[in-house]
């Protein structure tokens, strides 16, 4: 099976961003690098399990929010650390989303999100997105109470 695999250009920074990638993600490791030490051609990581190739591509094309990684889970704890790791030296942004210091997009969410969003119950619903649109970090206690109603 041909299972794709996102292949992103950067600027120069490649070996940082590889090492900074895997620190974040307990289950990662860099599976292959190329070129000199100082100034990696390429790398390919394994994030969780996800397969990501960083390309030192130079300064052609930007990364922009068009494309962005999405992280699932499961407590407010885990979109409290990878919110706090992903956003050292980059920006915040709303609903979840977030621009890492490489310039990388992410989306931090939780799985309940798209339970919420997707309530049959138009007003629930509703309710669930209106609380979302005005959060930067996504809060689970925040999402349950605005689609409860209270």
């Amino acid at each position: 099976m041909h299972k794709p695999t996102p292949f992103l250009w950067l600027d120069g920074n490649v070996g940082p961003a590889a090492k900074f990638y895997c620190s974040i993600f307990k289950k990662s490791r860099i599976l292959q690098q190329n070129g000199l030490a100082r100034n990696l051609q390429s790398a390919t990581l394994r994030l969780n399990g996800q397969d990501l190739i960083l390309f030192n591509g130079g300064p052609h094309y930007k990364l922009t929010p068009a494309f962005s990684l999405m992280v699932q889970c499961k407590t407010q704890k885990e979109i409290d650390y990878y919110w706090k790791k992903l956003t050292a030296g980059g920006e915040e942004s709303r609903c979840g989303w977030l621009v890492d210091k490489f310039g990388l997009s992410w989306q931090i969410i939780p799985e309940i999100l798209f339970e919420v969003l997707s309530d049959e119950d138009e007003e629930k619903s509703g309710r669930a997105m209106q609380a979302m649109l005005k959060l930067r970090k996504l809060d689970i206690a925040a999402l349950r109470r605005a689609h409860a109603g209270k």
